[in-house]
């Protein structure tokens, strides 16, 4: 194996051109039983938390990786310069509109590059993330030179749903999603965002199945990931991947060890990334599919709730809440999960202190804002986590009442179907605890308790309503927060 890697490095002087997928297929050992496939990882799986799962075709990627180290070689460079011309390429056209992106994009690659401490598969995904993002930014730009007509769409009232993760927020989304008044982008929109979604071929684009096959191979490499976070080409996908086309995204420090761009980014300016979110919505209803309002969600809100309101002014912010010590624990654990696809060095206790850190500074600048705006109460609708795994439809009713939504029986028999459908071991189970990541609630809690108080946080525990379909499994919906943490 060794020497053949050899071989392989000495073809690949020169950058790799490859995706990921592409070498994972190409290295891939027939027999190796090792790699569960997408079907296969719909399958209850137990997530091993600081554990990277390593298939065979990954083992080989890393392998040549250090090989091409000791030998003074590096075939898949992260400059920025060679990345925006692989986009311009890729996507067939040099107009990135403005150039905003420019700092976060430099900034990104710098941090992960000299933090990051990535393997040669990891070095891959920064390289095709970053240029995959490029690209849809060059496409959007391009596609609304030929359609100037998209300015004039209108984004009436969107409904935000904001709060620390791991909060109930993906629950609420999947569950307004089933009311035909509503729209999300869905994952395979953002993916391939040009041209836009049509009536027509909305049930059978073939970008459905192409992006269910990225998806697909996420699981391959991060097997148990649905357990904690799921995921599919048709549900609703996170403001945080359209910021990323920006390179102004939380989304980044999640999937890589990036400390110095999430400090550099917590600074900044976000209102050209709220601006260039709404052309990306103006973009994605113009081919014809709307609802009566859009529904957005992300965590990414938190810290930004004044600056989302001077872009969307008539929006409407449902602000979920939890202990965030839990939310901590839970956000170190899915953290580790996900950087363990590009490094082999996973420090528990390292992401845990990132989290208690980093969520305490965004929720200082949180509470000030909600104090600050308490005279636009009624744009806000407030949530407890323990209210959503309780009775999630009743938080809906109420919720819906606030707002003056109309909720037919039909739409409300929709939700609890889908409920019914979707109990929370669906994809696997999520175990950690705090003391995995060196996370002690009593020492910790000083930095959150202003946020605790003010929302009423210190929580009784969960009373589950009798005969609701949250019930089914240890915490109900598949996309719930984990109520054991």
């Amino acid at each position: 194996m060794a020497r053949e890697s050899v071989g392989l490095i000495r073809h690949s002087r020169t950058e790799i051109e490859q995706s990921p997928e592409e070498i994972l297929r190409s290295t891939q050992a027939p027999c190796d039983k090792r790699v569960p496939g997408p079907e296969s990882m719909t399958q209850a799986a137990e997530v091993q938390v600081g554990k990277p799962h390593r298939p065979f075709g990954v083992k080989v990627i890393n392998l040549i990786g250090r090989l091409a180290k000791a030998l003074g070689l590096e075939p898949v460079p992260l400059d920025e310069e060679r990345l925006l011309q692989k986009a311009i390429k890729q996507a067939g056209s040099s107009d990135f509109g403005d150039n905003n992106f420019r700092e976060g994009l430099r900034r990104f690659l710098a941090s992960a590059e000299s933090e990051a401490e990535l393997t040669l598969l990891g070095r891959l995904m920064v390289q095709g993330y970053t240029t995959d993002n490029l690209a849809n930014r060059l496409r959007l730009v391009e596609w609304r030179k030929q359609h100037p007509e998209i300015e004039q769409e209108e984004i009436v009232a969107p409904l935000f749903i904001v709060g620390l993760p791991r909060t109930g927020t993906t629950i609420l989304h999947a569950l307004l999603e089933q009311d035909p008044a509503n729209r999300s982008p869905l994952f395979w929109e953002v993916q391939f965002p040009v041209p836009p979604a049509t009536p027509e071929t909305w049930d059978d684009d073939p970008r459905i199945a192409e992006d269910e096959k990225i998806l697909g191979q996420l699981d391959s490499l991060v097997p148990g990931f649905q357990a904690m976070h799921p995921m599919g080409a048709t549900m609703p996908q996170e403001c945080v991947a359209v910021f990323t086309m920006c390179f102004m995204s939380e989304q980044l420090q999640v999937q890589f060890n990036v400390p110095s761009y999430q400090a550099w980014l917590d600074e900044q300016d976000m209102h050209p990334t709220y601006e260039f979110h709404k052309r990306f919505l103006q973009h994605v209803q113009s081919g014809g599919v709307r609802g009566g309002r859009w529904v957005l969600k992300s965590p990414a809100h938190l810290h930004l709730i004044d600056t989302l309101l001077d872009v969307f002014p008539d929006a409407r912010i449902i602000h979920t809440h939890r202990d965030p010590l839990k939310v901590c624990a839970s956000v170190a654990s899915l953290t580790a999960t996900l950087r363990g696809a590009s490094t082999d060095t996973i420090d528990l206790e390292a992401i845990g202190r990132q989290q208690l850190d980093w969520w305490a500074k965004l929720i200082e600048k949180s509470l000030e804002q909600r104090k600050r705006l308490a005279h636009k109460s009624d744009q806000f609708f407030d949530v407890k986590m323990s209210e959503t795994v309780a009775d999630p439809l009743d938080v809906v009713r109420r919720m819906y009442a606030h707002f003056g939504y109309p909720l037919s029986a039909e739409v409300e028999a929709k939700m609890a179907a889908f409920m019914a459908d979707n109990t929370r071991d669906k994809h696997g189970s999520h175990t950690y605890t705090a003391t995995d990541f060196g996370i002690d609630p009593d020492r910790d809690r000083a930095p959150f308790q202003d946020y605790i108080d003010y929302f009423g946080l210190d929580e009784a525990p969960v009373r589950k309503i009798p005969g609701s379909a949250i019930n089914k499994g240890p915490g109900g919906y598949a996309g719930s927060p984990d109520i054991d943490s």
